[in-house]
């Protein structure tokens, strides 16, 4: 049975992923996708060896095991078509990260358990905080040596002026990881040091006094642990759910992205709680996403992702109403009609043709020419969208072929 548009829409979820370069954001986005079916197996991000990450689509990245472009990937879970945005973490490609973060609903911040808030990091929040994009937490690398929670949670909430809510808690750090307690429904997911298991073993408790935890535990790390959720019910209230949509509270999930444990706790968390397309605020009116006009906005161009064409795509957020292929739009900064007769939605590098496609979605556009970034289109009058962060060049150089033989070696080394 086909959908309504209000169904449509309302099951879209669209959220980018944000952190210092090296926490794991390409790793993360890996194994949601994996989670999500669209991968069978997950590859490990690491330069110049091995097949590389699915959204790391550029041969430059798979060279470096680096995200250089924000890439974007589609996929379904338990009733969800969620659009997901993976962003490069270093300086240099901030610009792509700024814009990326305009065309999100939501946001996910990725903390390294070693190394707690970094200076990307509170850059990257103090964007999203300025637009009070709601933010998931996911301290990651819980395998590893690294900071106690506590002092993790302290450090975030002081550093960014953020309070926090831990939806779950480590059992151990490093060698002493033993696994996840849910706070919210009770349950303990119990970590193999060594992974032999495909699935691990989940306890539904009454509360972490359960006496079966005693044989479960290492009796120091279970007595820290209690201790711990002691101190964290008397401290925090209840989760507040509106706090959350207004960016004002971040639940945190805890887990290991390369061993592919929490990350399913952190989905279905997010499954439930990350917020569905909403009104869209702009410089004539508020677009609500429900409106059966179609409405959208450019964030990103990018060229040269077809190997066999010097093609160009932009990249649309539709912020309302219904996308079809060959649909005549009306372009506001061109103020002419034009039609979308090529389109295609991604998995990272790879596309595929779209017919048809609903607010929250993104879809992207073959350009000849017409679009550029902040351009906005719609079927009735394109309102004006806010505006796309933009930044001056800074550094200028021109560049000469001394000897014309060399210039395929020119356009290597460029």
């Amino acid at each position: 049975m086909s959908l309504s548009l209000q169904q449509e829409i309302q099951r879209r979820r669209t959220f980018a992923i944000i952190s210092h370069p090296d926490a794991g954001k390409t790793t993360l986005t890996e194994k949601l996708l994996f989670h999500g079916g669209v991968l069978h197996k997950t590859s490990e991000v690491k330069g110049k060896t091995g097949p590389g990450a699915k959204s790391d689509w550029m041969s430059l990245e798979k060279e470096k095991g680096i995200s250089i472009t924000s890439s974007v990937m589609q996929f379904d879970f338990e009733g969800l078509r969620v659009n997901l945005l993976d962003t490069p973490g270093h300086k240099d490609f901030s610009e792509d990260t700024y814009r990326t973060l305009v065309a999100a609903d939501s946001a996910c911040m990725l903390i390294d358990v070693a190394k707690g808030v970094e200076e990307r990091t509170k850059k990257l929040y103090d964007v999203c905080r300025y637009r009070n994009v709601p933010i998931f937490t996911f301290i990651n690398k819980l395998d590893r040596e690294g900071k106690a929670p506590l002092e993790l949670i302290d450090e975030v909430e002081s550093t960014l002026q953020m309070q926090c809510y831990p939806v779950t808690w480590p059992v151990g750090i490093g060698q002493r990881f033993r696994g996840i307690y849910n706070r919210v429904n009770k349950t303990l997911v119990l970590y193999d040091q060594r992974r032999e298991k495909i699935e691990d073993q989940t306890y539904q408790l009454e509360s972490f006094e359960d006496e079966r935890l005693k044989d479960l535990l290492p009796q120091e790390i279970y007595e820290q642990t209690k201790e711990e959720l002691e101190l964290l019910e008397v401290a925090l209230p209840p989760f507040d759910e509106k706090s959350f949509l207004a960016g004002e509270i971040s639940p945190v999930t805890f887990g290991s992205a390369k061993q592919n444990f929490g990350v399913e706790t952190f989905l279905r968390f997010f499954h439930q709680y990350a917020p569905a397309p909403g009104l869209r605020k702009s410089k004539t009116r508020d677009v609500d996403p429900l409106d059966k006009n179609f409405s959208g906005f450019v964030f990103k161009m990018q060229a040269n992702m077809d190997k066999k064409h010097r093609d160009r795509v932009a990249f649309v957020r539709i912020c309302s109403g219904k996308f079809e292929r060959g649909m005549k739009v009306k372009h506001s900064r061109l103020n002419r009609e034009i039609r979308l007769a090529f389109s295609n939605q991604f998995v990272a590098g790879d596309r595929e043709t779209v017919d048809e496609a609903y607010a929250g979605d993104i879809v992207g556009v073959s350009d000849s020419g017409y679009f550029q970034i902040g351009d906005s289109i719609a079927t009735a009058k394109p309102p004006i969208f806010e505006d796309i962060p933009s930044f001056p060049p800074e550094l200028f150089a021109r560049l000469s072929v001394s000897d014309a033989m060399k210039r395929q070696k020119l356009q290597k080394g460029i």
